[in-house]
């Protein structure tokens, strides 16, 4: 079942628990389960729309951005809107296999029945190195304490 809108702060954390959890599976099928077949995608300087851009989109995200962890906090909501902070360590492929993490936000609608039909991304990436990294091996995204410099 569907958390359908208007949404509380309740119903919106659980979209956006759900959401991440969702994209720690790496899987672009999956993922992409979880937007309408016509849903509106901005991602930095991408612009597209619909299941199959998605899943190409996130192939090729996936096989730059190595050994990915991600976690996502409720912003801010209304009716059907939420909005995301969030953040998300990973080794570029690109990159000599450095350590980066993005730090970004996203504004998502939904329909009536509670798919996401837009999705806009805006991130920044910084080099982090092994020291500087949250999300290690074994760790749980969400029991990591993440100070208020990085809010």
């Amino acid at each position: 079942m569907s958390v359908k809108p208007p949404f509380t702060e309740e119903t919106a954390r659980l979209k956006v628990k759900k959401a991440q959890d969702l994209w720690n599976t790496r899987n672009p099928e999956i993922v992409a389960q979880g937007y309408d077949p016509d849903c509106i995608w901005r991602n930095r300087d991408k612009f597209f729309r619909g299941t199959s851009a998605i899943i190409a989109f996130l192939q090729a995200k996936w096989t730059r951005e190595k050994s990915y962890r991600l976690r996502k906090e409720l912003f801010a909501w209304h009716d059907n809107k939420i909005a995301v902070q969030f953040w998300y360590e990973y080794q570029d492929a690109e990159d000599g296999l450095k350590w980066k993490r993005c730090y970004g936000l996203e504004d998502w609608t939904y329909n009536k029945e509670g798919v996401m039909i837009k999705r806009m991304m805006s991130g920044n990436d910084l080099e982090i190195g092994e020291e500087g990294r949250w999300y290690k091996d074994g760790v749980n995204v969400e029991d990591v304490k993440i100070g208020e410099e990085h809010w």
